[in-house]
């Protein structure tokens, strides 16, 4: 394994192709585009709205094992047709939390060798929040300059974009990576309880790591960072009695989990990002009898890994302070997801992007503060310092709407041309501070 190299050093550009040399060159001295590059993003379009067709076609829900199957194995397959190491791979190491399925949807893991020294790896997931039978009613349709489809922003689009980036570089002969890794799971809509471990392990082999989540319809832009996402579930179990005749033989779980929840209600701290709201509560059975069982859910957002520690540790020490004698308290903290955390190697990379933009003459935005959602990108940076960027997917809106998703096909073209780029300029040193 081969330590990560946040910093890439410029060297003069060495491809298989004299006059592709020539281009990038060309390139980047007068700030136009590579065009044999260029060409190939937008040869590439029409290929790439039929590989969203197929993708959407097949129903993926988080929990849709057959479906999911069924996409893999189509995924799979376009990745060894084009001369990757393909294979489908069972999670084995699954991290359950309270809406974990017994079964997870597998992996498909495809590597590509190269001549080069530089690891790059490509993540994208195949799975979708929507149900079985959708879909009959909502098919894949093109509507002007924009494709709908259950799941066409989040995030079918960004497997197209990852299967069509790899078809330009084969058409290029381009092999100056020393691997190029494609990682894409099934599980993310559930919080990746399966692909996390795997995401973790072949992040820290890898000197940088492209997220292919979509980008905002409002305009073109790449993040640095996003809010780690975790879970608080409370339970406090008393006494049921009679609430008329004998409250006082009860122990009221309404009245303890009240307390709990009261004296958890400071635990946010705007000063670090670290937002705790208890937002889910359920109490009793009957109006008539004191509740024996009291359940409550809070949702947890932090920017900095950190922070998790602390508040476990606070929960722990509040909830043995009780309010009603002889009733248990039991809290049991999730983490959903990491945050994904700002580094210099990823704002250096970025800015490499934002100048690979201006050369179609697009502007590329670079958020280095959190955003409400999470990504699985951030499983990937958790064991690196080098550079991990998302949203290299393509311009959408709606995700999780039902009846609203879709992407820009005016995306399509600039988007392959800037992740092509990309993996050009870092297999070859080129993208640096």
């Amino acid at each position: 394994m081969s330590a990560p190299h946040p910093v890439f050093r410029h060297r003069l550009v060495t491809l298989s192709s004299v006059a592709l040399a020539a281009a990038l060159f060309a390139g980047t001295a007068a700030a136009a585009p590579v065009e044999p590059v260029y060409q190939l993003a937008q040869q590439e379009k029409p290929a790439l709205i039929s590989t969203m067709k197929d993708l959407v076609s097949i129903e993926s829900g988080s929990k849709d094992i057959e479906g999911l199957d069924r996409i893999a194995n189509l995924i799979r397959d376009r990745l060894a047709a084009m001369g990757g190491d393909a294979k489908l791979v069972e999670p084995t190491e699954v991290y359950r939390m309270e809406d974990t399925p017994e079964k997870v949807g597998k992996m498909v893991h495809a590597t590509f060798k190269g001549t080069g020294k530089r690891k790059i790896m490509l993540i994208a997931h195949m799975d979708t929040v929507y149900l079985r039978g959708m879909l009959a009613q909502q098919p894949f349709r093109v509507e002007g300059d924009k494709a709908y489809g259950l799941g066409i922003a989040d995030d079918k689009n960004g497997v197209a974009v990852i299967l069509h980036t790899v078809a330009i570089l084969q058409k290029l002969n381009f092999k100056d990576y020393g691997t190029l890794t494609v990682l894409i799971n099934g599980d993310e809509e559930i919080s990746s309880p399966g692909a996390r471990a795997m995401m973790t392990k072949l992040g820290s082999e890898q000197d940088a790591v492209f997220s292919c989540e979509a980008t905002r319809v409002t305009g073109d832009r790449l993040s640095l960072a996003t809010s780690g996402i975790g879970a608080i579930a409370l339970k406090v179990e008393g006494k049921s009695s009679h609430a008329g005749s004998s409250p006082e033989l009860g122990r009221n779980a309404l009245y303890e989990m009240s307390h709990q929840i009261l004296q958890m209600r400071d635990l946010s701290n705007p000063d670090t990002g670290l937002k705790v709201n208890w937002t889910l509560s359920q109490a009793g059975t009957n109006r008539n009898v004191i509740p024996a069982v009291a359940t409550a859910q809070a949702d947890v957002r932090v920017l900095r890994t950190a922070d998790y520690e602390g508040l476990e540790k606070t929960l722990q020490e509040r909830t043995r302070k009780t309010l009603i004698p002889d009733t248990r308290v039991a809290v049991k903290f999730e983490r959903r997801r990491p945050p994904l955390e700002v580094t210099p190697a990823a704002r250096a990379l970025a800015a490499h992007a934002q100048g690979i933009y201006a050369e179609i003459g697009e502007k590329l935005a670079v958020y280095d503060t959190a955003e409400g959602g999470g990504t699985d990108a951030a499983f990937a940076a958790a064991a690196t310092k080098a550079p991990v960027i998302e949203r290299f997917g393509l311009r959408g809106f709606g995700a999780h709407s039902n009846d609203a998703e879709y992407v820009d096909l005016n995306s399509v073209t600039p988007r392959l041309y800037l992740l092509t780029r990309m993996i050009m300029d870092v297999s070859q040193d080129k993208a640096g501070k």
